[in-house]
């Protein structure tokens, strides 16, 4: 699917628009990115049917862009503004609450281009001086960019979720696939997801790797074996398919969902009775060591 690279087009269209005080436009592409990322199907499904200008916020003008993406990958209006921003402007925009006009403020006024310079910026106090500026200001650009560290490789369910049935729905379409689930924090339904896990059973292991591999929506292959196969989206999300045989499918959906943390304990609690299989007095042998949590779910 298209529409999340659409979306997060038009959207840094509208910071660069505003950031040249361009009046009217941002809010426009703007509120087309919305809609988009909004969408319950592809982007290019809609294109197809001629229906892009029912996509509310889409003109004739943002109409023809979205077609010249889905035909060539590219849009010439996005890459020419991208190329008039200053360096430096593009990844301080990436901080959590960062606006164009802040952004573009502190690369002019001091004359830095890197997030390690802004943050050394901000601890040694060089931000509070500037005009519109302040000391809660560079707290929270200090904040901001601790947030980014740890979020930077996380993207958010809603996000994460409908690429996951995407795949999931194009791997479907191959009749050497049995079956197939999502796995991972994403079917656990976690609030920000690392990477997709997708596991398959299948009877031929290399159609379906070969398949998975060659999406178009692939920017790398990391790599590429029988049983697992990872690579990176052109949004930059990992996703990882294991293909194994049906007779594996309900133990590995439960392991690779799991947290760590639930597969000790399950782990824990299988060997506990394993030994109360082959010897029932292990239990009460045992009581005085069980963890507590492990005694009360056994009892």
């Amino acid at each position: 699917m298209k529409n999340l690279e659409i979306a997060r087009m038009f959207y840094e269209m509208a910071y660069i628009l505003e950031m040249q005080n361009v009046q009217w436009k941002p809010q426009a592409y703007r509120h087309a990115a919305k809609s988009i990322e909004a969408l319950s199907e592809d982007i290019e499904d809609v294109a197809k049917r001629w229906k892009l200008r029912e996509i509310s916020g889409v003109g004739e003008k943002l109409a023809e862009k979205i077609e010249e993406y889905i035909k060539t990958g590219k849009i010439k209006e996005y890459a020419r503004l991208k190329a008039s921003v200053p360096k430096g402007i593009e990844d301080f925009m990436q901080i959590p609450g960062m606006g164009p006009k802040k952004a573009k403020a502190l690369v002019e006024k001091l004359k830095i281009s890197t997030l390690k310079q802004l943050e050394e910026a901000a601890k040694k106090h060089k931000i509070q001086n500037i005009e519109g500026f302040g000391e809660k200001t560079e707290e929270d650009i200090l904040k901001g960019l601790e947030m980014k560290k740890k979020g930077s490789e996380r993207m958010l369910l809603g996000y994460a979720l409908p690429i996951a049935n995407d795949i999931i729905s194009k791997l479907k379409s191959l009749k050497e696939v049995h079956k197939i689930s999502m796995a991972g924090s994403v079917r656990r339904m976690k609030e920000t997801i690392g990477d997709l896990d997708i596991l398959v059973t299948s009877s031929n292991h290399d159609k379906v790797m070969d398949f998975f591999t060659k999406m178009k929506d692939v920017k790398n292959v990391l790599a590429k074996g029988t049983t697992k196969s990872a690579v990176v989206l052109k949004n930059g999300l990992q996703v990882d398919v294991r293909v194994l045989d049906d007779r594996s499918f309900g133990s590995a959906l439960n392991y690779f969902t799991g947290s760590k943390e639930h597969n000790v304990k399950l782990r824990e609690f299988a060997i506990f009775r394993f030994y109360i299989a082959i010897c029932p007095g292990f239990f009460f042998c045992a009581k005085p060591i069980l963890s507590p949590i492990l005694f009360y779910d056994y009892c």
